[in-house]
This record gives structure tokens, C-alpha cells and sequence, in this order.
């Protein structure tokens, strides 16, 4: 069974930090780009950073460029998020998914394979 599970998610304070982490079961992830996409109560998917498969590539949202770091550990078959100086607007249901290639792409839809999402809850 093909399975990304999101971990690491909670409720932290503005200005403090969180790590995500995205593990693969049933395939390896060493050869497909991850992406990170985040869900706000009311308002649609956007997508917030993403690797390629080798790690040579990163890019990241406007909103979290400086804040948030991608990373992988193809051995451990996992990617993470270090989200740092985190912000109430950082409050959503954070997912992973797996790119059908190994470079990162723009398209929602060129992501095929889904977690089932993490909590970030940013408040005082």
C-alpha cells in the first residue's frame, strides 16, 4: 500500500517553530520531488515549498521564503519542514505529496500521491 504519512504538526506561539515530516511506505521516495502544500479553514490548497529528488532544487511560497526549510533524507525515505518565525496566517492543515517526476512542478495536479494532512495551529 502506497502511503505518505504527515507527522510533527501542533500548537505553537507566534515566532516559535515546528518540524514536519513526511514519510513514505510502500515505495521510495528517492526518485520523485515532494511537495508541501497547506489548507486555511475557508480557503483552497496552495502549495508552500517543494524538493526535487536529489535535493539539488528547493523553492518556496513568497509567504515563507526565509522561514521555512525543505530537506530530505532519501535513506530514511522521509522529507521535512523546518518552519520557523511562524505566524497565526501559518494556521492550516499541512500535507506532503509526491510529484509524478523528479523535479518540482507548479501544478497541483502533477502531485499524485497524498497524505492525509497534519495540523499547524500558530496562536497566543
Amino acid at each position: 500500500q502506497l502511503q505518505l504519512v504527515e507527522s510533527g504538526g501542533g500548537l505553537v506561539q507566534p515566532g516559535g517553530s515546528l518540524r514536519l515530516s513526511c514519510a513514505a511506505s510502500g515505495f521510495t521516495l528517492d526518485v520523485y520531488a515532494i511537495g508541501w502544500f497547506r489548507q486555511a479553514p475557508g480557503k483552497g490548497r496552495e502549495g508552500v515549498s517543494c524538493i526535487s529528488s536529489s535535493a539539488d532544487s528547493t523553492i518556496y511560497a513568497d509567504s515563507v521564503k526565509g522561514r521555512f526549510t525543505i530537506s530530505r533524507d532519501n535513506a530514511k525515505n522521509t522529507v521535512y519542514l523546518q518552519m520557523s518565525s511562524l505566524k497565526p496566517e501559518d494556521t492550516a492543515v499541512y500535507y506532503c505529496a509526491s510529484n509524478f517526476g523528479s523535479r518540482c512542478t507548479s501544478q497541483i495536479y502533477d502531485y499524485d500521491y497524498w497524505g492525509q494532512g497534519t495540523q499547524v495551529t500558530v496562536s497566543s
